[in-house]
């Protein structure tokens, strides 16, 4: 069992930044990968960013050189720092585990809303 739960979220104008966290309820060691997922109304939901157990990170094509994943084993968290922000970065953001010996767990969602 893996409970997540994010923060983060928030109204920002365009331009602007936020920092979203996901803090789980075990060891980071114990999840091969930590993931971002975002679905905005009417969309499908979509991998944004994922750091993995072999250090690699990825990034859908949208969001490189703005969103950058990261980790604190310390603290068992995931962050996503979201700079320069566009309208269209607006949706729910889920952040999700990724094993291959345990069911995928998800968070609740938080919601990200860019506008002026």
């Amino acid at each position: 069992q893996v409970q997540l739960v994010e923060s983060g979220g928030g109204l920002v104008q365009p331009g602007g930044s936020l920092r979203l966290s996901c803090a789980a309820s075990r060891s980071l060691f114990s999840i091969g990968r930590m993931n971002w997922y975002r679905q905005a109304p009417g969309k499908q939901r979509e991998l944004v960013a994922g750091i993995f157990a072999n250090g690699n990170m990825d990034y859908a094509d949208s969001v490189k050189g703005r969103f950058t994943i990261s980790r604190d084993n310390a603290k068992n968290t995931v962050y996503l720092q979201m700079n320069s922000l566009k309208p269209e970065d607006t949706a729910v953001y889920y952040c999700k585990t990724e094993t291959d010996h345990e069911q995928d767990y998800w968070g609740q969602g938080t919601q990200v809303t860019v506008s002026s």
